[in-house]
């Protein structure tokens, strides 16, 4: 099995070494880089990103060990080297928060063995922190037919890999479908990157993906490796795919076809392996008609469609959501005895849900810090529910220009709850530019 890519910076004075251990890394699929000295290492690691560091004892001027006494904190993992090794210089290597200590001559499987398993403890070092920043609620949750059904998809769809088109409204959890195909997959000990294609901007995007060349535009002052080839062996989403611009996604597709890339600014093709997921809320066969999406690239990513049902559709699940995340920031707050009222659960069940489990999950934080008592009543959930229940009273009594202001406010609470907040998709949904509709939330008295 060949190894994870990685990008290695080897810090040595002596040419022939540096090129010698860039021959046998490039060997092993590695990407490699060198530095003649402490300073020049120093350059290097401020303009790009290592995942390792070959870093020699001593160095013309400041040697390698006071590099890393000094620097430690905010330098990638370091295997030292030295043809001039001691004991007592392996020990204070180690101390001072090196990996491994290798003599001269190097011997080339000893190297290869101690980068894997430096590489493997930070892939795990990072796991462990990307689990712990995810927290317990990174989970589908729900007992209902429909939520059985799409783990029973997930389940087949995950140990191969084949690329997934995931659909739903937003807040139904398409990443954590996302996440869970990862998990079950023969890729879960590699890594998973996430690219929110509407975050981004359309100009950024390609390099984002792809990774670009020093020099291949302006700002690119360092090479940078793209977002494909960090999840090299791995899996990678692409959020929002919809909204990638149509350059963006005649490269994609070239990509998919073709399993390998160019960076931007660069001509070496390099070769990935990389599991490609897509998510939307998007309705992709409209856009293909409007020509706002190609449908070439839609059937590539449209392997396996996965369809996330929105919360309205698997209702009878609410009751088992709420109490799931009331407990989750009922411990985060010091509330631990907050409880739902059989009334409450039934307002609950019945709500529309316009912003799906995030809303809900929105609810039971705000509740855990915002509610007076323990015991959460219809009064406590009322005032912050996007839109009206179940009991919807008339929009008014007065003129038809009241009507219309209670109407319009009313819609508008809908499309940013089903949006959670986000003001550009909530003028999206209305068929308004943002600017319109700031101008009518300010009119109303709607803030962000």
């Amino acid at each position: 099995m060949k190894n994870e890519r990685a990008r290695v910076l080897i810090v040595d004075d002596e040419p022939n070494i540096r090129k010698m251990l860039a021959g046998v890394l490039a060997d092993e699929g590695w990407d490699s880089d060198g530095a003649a000295s402490v300073g020049e290492c120093r350059e290097r690691l401020a303009k790009e990103d290592f995942d390792l560091l070959l870093l020699d004892v001593r160095l013309p001027g400041e040697d390698g060990l006071s590099l890393l006494s000094n620097h430690a904190q905010s330098l990638p993992p370091v295997i030292m080297m030295s043809g001039h090794g001691s004991i007592q210089t392996a020990l204070e290597a180690v101390r001072l928060g090196a990996f491994d200590f290798l003599e001269k001559p190097i011997a080339v499987d000893r190297l290869l063995v101690s980068m894997r398993n430096c590489l493997d403890l930070r892939r795990l070092q990072r796991e462990n922190a990307r689990l712990r920043q995810d927290g317990p609620d990174r989970e589908l949750l729900g007992s209902s037919a429909a939520m059985d059904a799409l783990r029973a998809e997930i389940e087949r769809a995950a140990p191969t890999d084949a690329r997934v088109l995931i659909t739903g409204p937003n807040g139904t959890g398409k990443e954590l479908v996302a996440r869970a195909l990862h998990r079950l997959s023969r890729r879960s000990a590699q890594p998973f990157i996430k690219v929110n294609c509407a975050a981004i901007p359309s100009e950024l995007l390609e390099s984002e993906l792809f990774g670009h060349e020093r020099g291949a535009f302006t700002g690119a002052i360092a090479t940078r490796r793209g977002k494909f080839e960090l999840a090299h062996r791995g899996t990678l989403l692409l959020d929002e795919v919809g909204d990638m611009n149509p350059t963006t996604q005649a490269k994609l597709l070239r990509v998919l076809e073709e399993g390998e890339l160019e960076r931007v600014g660069g001509e070496r093709p390099r070769a990935i392996d990389v599991r490609v997921l897509a998510s939307t809320n998007r309705d992709l066969p409209q856009l293909i008609d409007e020509g706002g999406f190609r449908r070439d690239l839609y059937f590539r990513l449209r392997v396996i469609p996965v369809e996330v049902p929105a919360l309205s559709a698997h209702a009878a699940d609410v009751p088992e959501l709420m109490a799931h995340y009331l407990a989750q920031y009922g411990r985060e707050h010091g509330r631990e005895d907050l409880q739902c009222t059989d009334e409450l659960l039934r307002t609950l069940a019945s709500y529309s849900w316009p912003g799906n489990v995030r809303e809900l999950r929105n609810l039971a934080e705000r509740l855990a810090i915002m509610s007076p008592s323990s015991q959460l009543t219809d009064a406590d959930v009322t005032p912050w529910l996007a839109g009206v229940g179940v009991d919807e009273p008339p929009l008014a009594t007065g003129s038809l220009a009241e009507s219309l202001r209670v109407f319009e406010e009313r819609m508008i609470h809908q499309a940013l709850g089903a949006a959670d907040g986000n003001v550009a998709e909530a003028a999206r949904r209305l068929g308004l530019d943002r600017a319109n509709l700031h101008r009518k939330m300010k009119r109303l008295g709607i803030r962000e």
